[in-house]
């Protein structure tokens, strides 16, 4: 059983939902931490634990941002953090697996998967033995009691209830 050290430098979370169903809003939280554990060689044994500052979200506009911080969406101050906890890893065969788990937004807990790709392994230049990974899945922000919208003249909705979520993850073995 390898432990595993979340390289921050080198990893990120990112998210993109559709703005007046006609184009994308992409976003990314700037602070964030992953614990995993398990076999780097069978990833079927890994566990992994997810924990996201939800005031850490960061679109490029401070004003969305303060919006997507407010009681409207991830109401930062009462539900400080966003978790995912690990329940069973799929697959392997071909370095693609599919991590299910448990999603926790504003308390509210569903399970999610999330399909991964080994990126593969490799020693830095100092070493140490990193590991990579891209994840991605989507999520029904209605699900988590983000339900906060607006109809459009136009008809339609400001915001689309399909969040899709991905990242890019290193880790260093030890």
């Amino acid at each position: 059983m390898a432990t595993w050290n979340l390289d921050k430098a080198h990893s990120e979370i990112e998210f993109k939902v559709r703005h007046m169903m006609i184009s994308s809003v992409k976003g990314f939280f700037q602070d964030f931490n992953i614990s995993m554990s398990g076999d780097p060689d069978d990833l079927s044994t890994a566990s992994v634990r997810i924990a996201i500052v939800s005031a850490s979200i960061h679109t490029k506009n401070e004003q969305r941002d303060q919006h997507l911080r407010s009681e409207d969406f991830f109401n930062s101050t009462q539900y400080p953090e966003i978790t995912f906890d690990s329940t069973i890893v799929k697959g392997g065969n071909d370095g693609n697996y599919e991590v299910i788990g448990n999603l926790t937004i504003r308390n509210v807990t569903k399970a999610v998967t999330f399909k991964i790709e080994v990126g593969g392994k490799a020693k830095d230049p100092w070493g140490n033995e990193k590991i990579g990974f891209s994840f991605a899945g989507s999520v029904n922000r209605e699900d988590f009691g983000l339900t906060w919208n607006a109809a459009l003249e136009t008809g339609g909705v400001m915001v689309g209830d399909e969040v899709k979520i991905t990242g890019d993850i290193q880790f260093i073995l030890s």
